[in-house]
Parts: C-alpha cells; sequence; structure tokens
C-alpha cells in the first residue's frame, strides 16, 4: 500500500447527498478479484448515457479539467449502502487517494482506511465552499496533508479534520492491517518465548 503524506491534487465536485456504493461500482463487476483493475468500473452506469457505451459529457469525472483527479468532493453520507469493498478499489485504481465530504457510509469509511484511501470528514458549510469553488474553478487543487490533519482550498483557506491515531500511522507508513501486524513479528516471537518459559511446568 502506496503511503499517504501529503497530496497536492486536482479536487472533483460531486456534491449529491447519498452516493451509495452501487452507483460508485456496479453489482455486476463485484466478482473480479483484487488483482483486477477496477479502474473502467468506478461509476460505470453514471459515465455513460443511457442505454450506451458512449460517455455522458456531463458527468464530471469525463470532463478533461477532473478526469485525473485524485481527490473527491462529495456530499453527505457519501458511499453508503451495501459493504462492497471494491467501491474503494475503484477510487483507487483511478488514483484517487482521499475523499472530501461531510459524513461517509461508516462500512465505507473503515474500508477506506484499509486500503489507504484517506476519507476526510469536514462540516456541510466548508465542504460546500469547497464545492462552489471546484465548480467555480474546475480543475482547482486541494492539499490534503495527513501529519497536519489539514486541508487546504483552493481559495487558501485550512480546515482541520480528525482521524484515528492508529489508521493515521498506518496511513503515513503504508500498511495495511496485516503489513501492521508482520512489523511486530521481532515484538511477538519475543512475548511468545516469554509466555512459554512463564508457563513452562517446573
Amino acid at each position: 500500500m502506496e503511503p499517504f503524506r501529503r497530496l497536492d491534487a486536482v479536487a472533483v465536485p460531486l456534491g449529491e447527498p447519498n452516493i451509495d456504493t452501487d452507483r460508485i461500482i456496479p453489482a455486476r463487476f463485484l466478482s473480479r478479484l483484487r488483482s483486477v483493475d477496477h479502474a473502467p468500473f468506478l461509476f460505470h452506469d453514471a459515465r455513460r448515457l443511457p442505454g450506451s457505451d458512449d460517455e455522458n459529457p456531463a458527468f464530471p469525472l469525463n470532463r478533461p479539467e477532473w478526469r485525473a483527479a485524485r481527490i473527491v468532493v462529495a456530499g453527505r453520507n457519501f458511499a453508503c449502502g451495501s459493504s462492497r469493498e471494491a467501491a474503494v478499489w475503484a477510487l483507487y485504481d483511478h488514483g484517487v487517494r482521499c475523499a472530501v465530504a461531510p459524513s461517509f457510509g461508516d462500512i465505507f469509511r473503515n474500508n477506506a482506511m484499509k486500503n489507504g484511501l484517506l476519507p476526510v470528514a469536514l462540516p456541510a458549510e466548508a465542504v460546500a465552499d469547497l464545492l462552489a469553488q471546484l465548480e467555480a474553478r474546475p480543475g482547482a487543487t486541494v492539499s490534503v496533508d495527513l501529519p497536519a490533519q489539514t486541508v487546504t482550498f483552493p481559495d487558501g483557506a485550512t480546515h482541520g479534520f480528525d482521524v484515528d491515531p492508529f489508521d493515521k500511522q498506518c496511513l503515513l507508513e503504508g500498511l495495511d492491517e496485516l503489513a501492521y501486524t508482520l512489523s511486530l513479528t521481532d515484538e511477538i516471537t519475543a512475548f511468545e518465548r516469554r509466555m512459554g518459559r512463564e508457563n513452562a511446568p517446573p
């Protein structure tokens, strides 16, 4: 997993509330293994015209200014709905490393942290302001500083955010839960040996 420290990137506005995981990646794509590139499935149906494989030019991620965005700025309750980890995979494989919203689906938030994507919750008023700035300046960049726990908007305003200390450590070091556990191999081995000595029969 790629470490996350500071991200200065184009941010795409997806201000509609309650964008669910089925919209992020439709259910028919969920049988793919993680080794498969999930980027083509991201917002698959929303990015196409009804009944066609042609791109919908009105969808933000199809616009040249936002096509390569690495930050998503969304409305409240982003990624609600069913518990599909593939929703995070599709965003991550597209290049998205951070999502900013007033709130997130709980399962999505957990899945995001475990897969190297930082969910940042900011007050609704701040997110509305950021969405307005991005709409007014397509292609504008946003800066996300994980060590400082700040987001800097295109106009220079800086907003702090909260993050669980353990999740922060894992993101900074690029560790998922398994990799974090393996990083403690020496301590685990020492503990097991000590327990073996203390519990050995006299």
